[in-house]
């Protein structure tokens, strides 16, 4: 039994030093769900790409996340991989609205008072999806952590 407990902080220690490193990478690459009054295309451009790969990013996290909560409890490790699962489709939505700005990025001026409804309803969309991205990132940092303060950390130290 004491050899099982062992591997399992082994594997532990593991992936809870590939956790960090990923989430280093992770802060370097700076994205930020903050939704700008940009019109020129580049912009929406550079802005699909940094979401692009800070997105594949933060999903390789929470999946190293996931291993390092399955080594010790499976059922919440369950319901995180939901949790990503989720974030996958909110940031495949997200890219697809950025792809309809980046096609006309001129809906995103706030000096247009004559905005026509389907562009205030497309800027609305992109707002609501960052922010609903942003949430599930939220809430899964907070409910791993509290995993983490709860499981691991004695485990780890």
């Amino acid at each position: 039994m004491s050899k099982n407990i062992e591997n399992i902080k082994k594997s532990a220690k593991e992936k809870s030093d590939n956790l960090a490193k990923i989430g280093r990478d992770l802060s370097e690459i700076r994205f930020n769900y903050k939704v700008l009054d940009k019109t020129e295309t580049k912009y929406w451009q550079k802005r699909i790409e940094d979401f692009k790969k800070y997105h594949k990013k933060g999903i390789e996290y929470y999946i190293q996340a996931h291993s390092l909560m399955n080594l010790v409890e499976k059922e919440k490790a369950g319901l995180f991989l939901l949790s990503i699962s989720k974030l996958r489709q909110l940031g495949a939505k997200l890219l697809e609205i950025l792809e309809e700005v980046k096609q006309n990025p001129s809906i995103m001026s706030s000096r247009d008072k004559q905005q026509s409804k389907w562009s205030k309803e497309l800027k609305e969309k992109l707002i609501e999806c960052s922010n609903k991205n942003l949430h599930q990132e939220t809430d899964m940092n907070s409910n791993f952590r509290e995993f983490y303060d709860k499981h691991l950390k004695n485990l780890l130290e």
